[in-house]
């Protein structure tokens, strides 16, 4: 999230790196090559958290903005501007 400070592109630059299974594919498969165990669950933690990141719907980001995702557009949605509908 730090990196939106610099912007919207480096923000989304920051924010898909770590949010990628990328890193935590190598850092598990590190701990387990170097039998280091305490590295273990920070690689599983790291799995469950972009996991449950896509479940909730914030997916990688595109550099227009924090609320555009590859998955669908977050945030608050803009109020209808038709006629009210019947009840």
């Amino acid at each position: 999230m730090a990196g939106y400070w610099a912007g919207p592109r480096w923000g989304a630059r920051c924010y898909n790196a770590v949010h990628s299974y990328l890193l935590p594919v190598a850092w598990t498969i590190s701990a387990l090559l170097l039998h280091r165990t305490a590295w273990l669950p920070f690689g599983l933690i790291w799995f469950n958290h972009i996991g449950v990141d896509r479940l909730l719907g914030y997916g990688l980001k595109y550099p227009s903005g924090f609320g555009f995702t590859h998955l669908s557009r977050s945030g608050k949605k803009p109020a209808p501007t038709g006629p009210a509908p019947l009840a």
